[in-house]
């Protein structure tokens, strides 16, 4: 079976690329992104409304609250799952989305890693994320080197992996497990840098016009003594908003700043893998992309 995966940065155009691409293949589409799939949390996370989708089946959105926990390994769980099931019914799939942990888990596996430890989680809560980085640079620092220093729920698997197995989270994640019968093909967006930050900037500003301070503001009521579980762009800013330590005005430039961050961070996180097909859409049309792809596709299925 054939699938597709469509990544790059946050703000690029995946979405309608995908869902043309979609329209012609007959596909069902799953979503990539670690945040989408948490429920109430609309706005912030430019989840596709529904008059977007335009007919197309889409997956992996709002299936669990925004305080639960929810890692790759359930990803990786929840997404074959489906997998199977459209593989008996001959179904083409379109992966979309920027969180590259979750593509990699369906594409090339996942290795078989121990499970959650609770109480070298509630030790793991009286540190920083500073000291536990040093951690880990401790006992594998190739994964440290692999892993940004204030991504923390990364560096805490990674460390408890390490303290767990008494061997390197580097070593044992490499060891891969692929769990469907797929094989795909890696397409990634591009455009202009300074274009797609001006882009980032400006769909901010339509968040906040569409009503994202008060999507915010519903989650903060109801998940108040447990907010700081929250850690989602826009909302964790507007948090401390409502908690009066800054302005709204300071919490917009905020969320504009650390989403310009994130969309960076996930283009240096594609570019390191060579198994994707870049496009740049600044230079060229969706139009001729939709052929390439289904060039690709051609030659793949020959």
């Amino acid at each position: 079976m054939i699938g597709i995966v469509i990544g790059g940065p946050t703000g690029v155009g995946k979405t309608s690329l995908s869902i043309k691409l979609a329209k012609l293949l007959n596909a069902v589409i799953i979503n990539c992104d670690s945040m989408q799939i948490y429920k109430y949390m609309d706005i912030g996370t430019a989840k596709i409304r529904e008059d977007e989708k335009e007919g197309i089946p889409h997956y992996m959105f709002d299936i669990v609250d925004p305080i639960d926990k929810y890692s790759v390994g359930d990803y990786y769980r929840d997404v074959n799952e489906l997998l199977k099931d459209f593989e008996k019914q001959n179904k083409n799939v379109i992966l979309v989305g920027v969180t590259g942990l979750y593509i990699n888990s369906i594409v090339k596996g996942l290795s078989k890693l121990p499970e959650a430890d609770l109480s070298l989680r509630k030790v793991f809560e009286n540190l920083s994320t500073e000291e536990l980085y040093e951690k880990l640079k401790e006992l594998d620092n190739e994964a440290a080197e692999e892993i940004h220093p204030n991504n923390r729920v990364r560096v805490e698997r990674a460390l408890e992996v390490c303290l767990l197995t008494n061997d390197k989270f580097s070593k044992l994640n490499k060891q891969n497990i692929k769990g469907n019968n797929y094989n795909f093909i890696q397409i990634a967006l591009e455009t202009d840098r300074k274009i797609l930050y001006d882009r980032i900037n400006y769909r901010v500003e339509l968040m906040i016009e569409n009503g994202l301070v008060e999507e915010a503001k519903n989650i903060y009521e109801k998940y108040n003594t447990e907010k700081n579980k929250i850690k989602a762009i826009g909302y964790k800013e507007l948090f401390d908003y409502f908690d009066g330590l800054i302005s709204q005005e300071e919490a917009i430039e905020i969320i504009k700043k650390e989403s310009r961050h994130y969309a960076k961070r996930q283009f240096t996180w594609f570019k390191r893998d060579i198994d994707y097909k870049w496009f740049d859409l600044g230079q060229i049309k969706e139009e001729k992309i939709i052929d390439e792809i289904l060039n690709f596709l051609n030659i793949f299925m020959a």
